[in-house]
């Protein structure tokens, strides 16, 4: 890990030189507080629990505890955090030990140490089918982490799961899981709204393509966005990237539309649009203004993927989606 993914903290002289090693190791940012006057642990716990991967305590589980209770979200928010003594003899994932990381990360750190790692996850300590630890291997986004409790629970009480995905899921399903074309499954992959109420897990593989006048402000796209996925029934989540032609590329509007959801936008030349193979939606007017007859559909497409939603158009803006099909298999 990089500094900026994973902090490490001791209290001890020797718990220092155990996190030392483990800085050599893993990387990250390191801290002794005997070396810091007026140090505080719950300023520098609250200054790194929102933008770290992973925090690493050297020292008592009783110091971690109190320094990140404050600061506990949720399941799908909070970084990894470990504990090890600083005798290094157990690790213990202390929070987030699938989806953020912590059960990997403490065996890491009980194999540079020697140690013991402390696995206390059910799904792990009884060799069960782990849907959130599947969920992040293959790249899906949790929609709602409750749904997790429910799926782990049938599977530790010997019942069957059941999955459908819209897309093949390679190899042969763990014990206790089948694969299905029942749309209401226990757990369904899909970048569509489910019509179920199981865990839905929403592949991250589509590029929004979007046209605009000049001058649309990002409050404009973000409602547009949002009638778009709602009429459509498309999740957001299965969003990764934006694309437009070059002209837009000063929308400060569509920019600022971008960032708020972290996508990196790429911009296509009319030229490059227009050499882009398929049927798309034809525009005169588009054609006159900008040199090619569709922006929204040809972008998205260009910036990879199939046309998977067509054009929408509200207000001045024009959007449309192309899904590039994840590769899924059933490792976890």
């Amino acid at each position: 890990m990089t500094e900026q993914e994973l902090s490490l903290i001791a209290f001890t002289d020797r718990g220092a030189e155990l996190m030392e090693r483990l800085r050599q190791q893993l990387g990250g940012e390191a801290l002794c507080s005997r070396c810091q006057p007026d140090f505080s642990l719950a300023e520098w716990t609250a200054r790194r629990f929102p933008h770290r991967q992973a925090l690493i305590f050297v020292g008592a589980v009783g110091i971690a505890v109190r320094a990140v209770a404050p600061h506990i979200k949720s399941k799908a928010q909070d970084p990894a955090v470990v504990v090890v003594d600083e005798a290094g003899r157990f690790v213990i994932p202390l929070l987030s030990g699938h989806l953020g990381g912590a059960n990997a990360l403490a065996a890491e750190v009980a194999r540079i140490c020697g140690g013991t790692p402390v696995i206390t996850t059910a799904t792990d300590i009884n060799r069960r089918f782990a849907v959130d630890l599947w969920a992040k291997r293959q790249g899906l986004c949790l929609t709602d982490t409750r749904g997790i409790k429910l799926v782990s629970g049938k599977l530790l009480a010997g019942n069957t799961v059941s999955v459908c995905s819209r897309w093949p899921v390679a190899g042969d399903p763990p014990p206790g899981v089948v694969f299905t074309d029942d749309p209401l499954a226990d757990v369904i992959v899909d970048v569509y709204g489910s019509a179920g109420s199981g865990l839905q897990l929403v592949p991250v593989c589509c590029t929004l393509g979007v046209g605009c006048r000049r001058g649309t402000a990002a409050e404009a796209l973000e409602r547009a966005f949002s009638r778009f996925c709602a009429e459509r029934d498309l999740r957001a989540e299965s969003i990764r990237g934006a694309a437009s032609i070059d002209l837009k590329q000063d929308e400060a509007g569509l920019l600022e539309f971008c960032r708020s959801h972290g996508w990196e936008p790429a911009f296509f030349t009319a030229a490059e649009l227009a050499a882009v193979p398929g049927s798309f939606t034809p525009s005169a007017f588009v054609a006159q203004t900008v040199g090619v007859d569709n922006v929204c559909e040809r972008s998205a497409v260009a910036a990879g993927g199939a046309l998977l939603e067509a054009k929408y158009a509200a207000d001045g803006v024009t959007l449309a989606v192309a899904c590039d099909p994840p590769q899924l298999d059933w490792s976890w």
